[in-house]
């Protein structure tokens, strides 16, 4: 399979790399099938839609940040981070988690009821 991207350009990829959302992400319940993509030297993950390849968005794990961070059914949470041109004001969203269960090629995004975490986290600190 195949598809062309803003961030990668052409990518293949077999179909046994496709995550499955089946409640999509909040805001775009209608993308279903994402790949995550690791480039060597990046800082993120990037979780681009396979149903609509110029949509991609940069991850970032949360147990980096935080170890004792909720787990899910075997799946590693990832926040969406909002980048910025200045690195004081890339933030994290720490309240609606990615969970995403590599075996399994299955994900969900979930809002947390705890007021410990963040829509707007500041992922570099001074």
């Amino acid at each position: 399979m195949e598809i062309t991207t803003k961030q990668f350009g052409t990518i293949e990829f077999a179909e046994d790399r496709i995550i499955k959302f089946e409640s999509g992400l909040i805001g775009f319940e209608e993308l279903k099938n994402f790949l995550l993509i690791k480039q060597d030297d990046e800082l993120f993950f990037w979780l681009n839609s396979i149903d609509e390849p110029e949509m991609a968005f940069p991850l970032f794990g949360i147990r980096v940040l935080d170890e004792s961070y909720p787990l899910t059914d075997d799946a590693e949470p990832f926040g969406i981070v909002t980048l910025n041109s200045d690195p004081s004001k890339v933030t994290i969203n720490l309240k609606a988690p990615v969970y995403i269960n590599q075996d399994e090629k299955i994900g969900e995004q979930r809002i947390l009821d705890n007021e410990e975490y963040f829509v707007d986290y500041n992922l570099f600190v001074e």
